[in-house]
C-alpha cells in the first residue's frame, strides 16, 4: 500500500487541524524544556500564543484550508525552535555535521563550506515566513474580499512585506525597552547593521516565490486564467474617485426636505 494516498487522505480529513493543533502543542512542550535564555523564550513566544488562539478562536466560523494550517503549522515549528535557543545561537550547523557523519562524511563544516561569519538560523525563518504565510493570507484575501487576477497574487505578497517590516519595528521598540543582554538577544542582529533590511528582504522573497509557484500551477489548470488576470487589472467604474467622490458627498448629495432628490 503506498504511503502517499494514505498521507494525501489524512491531509483532507476534518480533524487534521485538531491533529496539527496537538503535534505543535507537544513541540512547544519539548523545546519549553529549560530553554538557556528563559527570559527571551518567554518574549519570542508572545506572539505566538496569541497567534494560535486566534486561529482556535476563529476556527469554526473561518476555517482555513488544511494547505493553509499546514504551512502555519511549519512555520511555528521553525520558530519555537529558534525561541528555544535564541536565533542567534541554533547549533543548526552541529546538527547536519552529525548527519554527515551519520552517512560516512567526517568532518563536514556547513559554515566554512559557505564561507558563513554569522548564524544564519534566523535568515531561514524570515525566508520561511514569507513562504509560508503568504498563501493562507492569499485564501483570506480570495475569500474574503473577493480578490482575483493579479491582486489575489500581489495583495498577499504586499501583506507579508507589511508583516515583516512591522515585526522589524517591535523587534526594535522591544529590545529598546526590555533593554541589556535580553534586548540584544532579542533583537538578534549578531553585529550586522543591515540585519533589518536582509530580514525584510528574504521574507519579500519567500512571498515572491510562493505566489509565483500558485500563479503557475492555476495558469496551467484554470482555463480562464489569462482572461481573469486581464480583467482584474480594468477599472469596473470609469468614474474616478478623489476629488469627484467629494462633489458627490459634499455638493451633490441629497439635502434635508429636498424629498431625497
Amino acid at each position: 500500500m503506498s504511503i502517499f494516498p494514505a498521507a494525501l487522505r489524512a491531509a483532507q480529513s476534518a480533524n487534521y487541524p485538531k491533529w496539527l493543533l496537538a503535534a505543535i502543542l507537544g513541540w512547544f512542550a519539548i523545546w519549553a524544556i529549560r530553554p538557556p535564555h528563559p527570559q527571551d523564550f518567554f518574549l519570542e513566544h508572545v506572539l505566538t500564543v496569541l497567534g494560535v488562539a486566534f486561529l482556535c478562536a476563529t476556527f469554526r466560523r473561518f476555517r482555513l484550508s488544511n494547505v493553509s494550517y499546514t504551512a502555519l503549522f511549519l512555520f511555528t515549528a521553525l520558530h519555537i525552535v529558534g525561541a528555544h535557543y535564541t536565533y542567534s545561537e541554533v547549533p543548526y550547523e552541529r546538527w547536519i555535521a552529525g548527519l554527515a557523519a551519520a552517512v560516512g562524511v567526517e568532518d563536514f563544516d556547513l559554515h566554512r563550506l559557505l564561507g558563513w561569519q554569522r548564524n544564519h538560523y534566523d535568515r531561514l525563518v524570515h525566508f520561511s515566513f514569507g513562504l509560508l504565510m503568504a498563501y493562507p493570507v492569499r485564501e483570506v484575501f480570495v475569500r474574503v474580499a473577493r480578490v482575483r487576477g493579479f491582486w489575489a497574487y500581489y495583495l498577499p505578497l504586499d501583506v507579508v512585506m507589511s508583516m515583516s517590516m512591522l515585526y522589524e519595528l517591535l523587534e526594535w521598540v522591544i529590545a529598546v525597552v526590555v533593554g541589556g543582554d535580553v534586548g540584544q538577544s532579542y533583537l538578534g542582529s549578531q553585529g550586522d547593521v543591515w540585519d533589518a533590511q536582509k530580514d525584510m528582504a528574504l521574507a519579500t522573497l519567500g512571498g515572491a516565490i510562493a505566489m509565483l509557484c500558485v500563479a503557475v500551477v492555476n495558469w496551467k489548470y484554470q482555463r480562464d486564467f489569462a482572461r481573469e488576470f486581464g480583467e482584474s487589472l480594468r477599472a469596473t467604474d470609469s468614474v474616478p474617485l478623489g476629488e469627484a467622490k467629494l462633489r458627490e458627498l459634499l455638493v451633490d448629495r441629497p439635502r434635508a426636505g429636498d424629498g431625497g432628490t
